[in-house]
């Protein structure tokens, strides 16, 4: 089933109704779109649904509202066909679809879905809010069978995770860890000076090297590293490989642990 978003259903209002006047003059007649307005504002994931309570009520109520004129149609269709308005205690009338409208487009259209890592060690507010969201973005993947999206989004999300930690928490271990790794033969030659212009292989082994992620973690990252490189044609028909659920499920995994261990 398509995944629902706020912005979708205000568009929706927007485009059916133009004027706040069409949506004050709703009726009978328009008892299909106004069915399936509800219908769609149900499907909205519960985490998007981010407006104050005051709004939050006032949507919940114009929803009722809208329902409860659609089975008085359905079942007296000689009741006054206007949909009316929706009556809060304190407060003048209102018109229930500029409610619903109005409360939605206080809504974001991506956010993280409960349970997602807080990654309370990243000090940085709209980094920890972009990589919260890249998170849920994965998570979302997952659950809706896009193998290559899960895929490739963990190994980029755990990328950007390592990269922050190690260019801000563990910032004096990284060059004798590079030298080590280049001494080991770990790194066939010097990593860029910068570490943002490094590869994931970097990151990881560099990661492992000074110990802020466990040997456990380790070994699932380079598999999300190997499946991640699955994203380029050439690589995948060589290898005989391709992103399926196996893919996804071990990238998530990584990232997961990664998360946990940095925190």
């Amino acid at each position: 089933m398509p995944r629902v978003v706020p912005s979708q259903i205000v568009d929706f209002i927007n485009a059916l109704w133009p004027t706040d006047d069409d949506k004050r003059n709703l009726n009978a007649v328009q008892a299909g779109h106004l069915s399936g307005l509800v219908d769609l504002a149900d499907q909205i994931p519960g985490e998007l649904l981010t407006m104050n309570s005051a709004a939050y009520a006032r949507f919940i109520c114009a929803k009722a509202h809208i329902r409860h004129r659609l089975s008085a149609w359905a079942s007296e269709p000689r009741l006054p066909s206007h949909l009316g308005h929706l009556n809060m205690p304190g407060q003048p009338e209102q018109i229930p679809v500029i409610v619903i409208r109005d409360a939605l487009a206080q809504c974001p259209d991506e956010s993280p879905a409960p349970g997602t890592s807080e990654l309370n060690f990243i000090t940085a507010v709209d980094l920890k809010a972009n990589l919260r969201s890249d998170i849920g973005a994965v998570n979302r993947a997952l659950a809706n069978g896009e193998w290559k999206a899960a895929t490739v989004l963990a190994g980029s999300t755990i990328e950007a995770l390592l990269l922050w930690d190690l260019t801000n928490r563990h910032t004096a271990q990284v060059p004798a860890a590079v030298a080590a790794l280049v001494a080991n033969k770990t790194f066939l030659k010097n990593p860029p000076l910068n570490p943002e212009d490094w590869v994931l292989h970097n990151y990881i082994e560099v990661a492992a090297n000074i110990g802020i992620i466990m040997q456990d973690t380790v070994k699932e990252a380079r598999l999300a590293k190997d499946f991640r490189n699955l994203i380029h044609p050439g690589r995948a028909q060589r290898l005989g490989q391709k992103c399926d659920r196996g893919t996804a499920l071990a990238s998530v995994a990584a990232l997961e642990h990664v998360a946990r261990d940095l925190s």
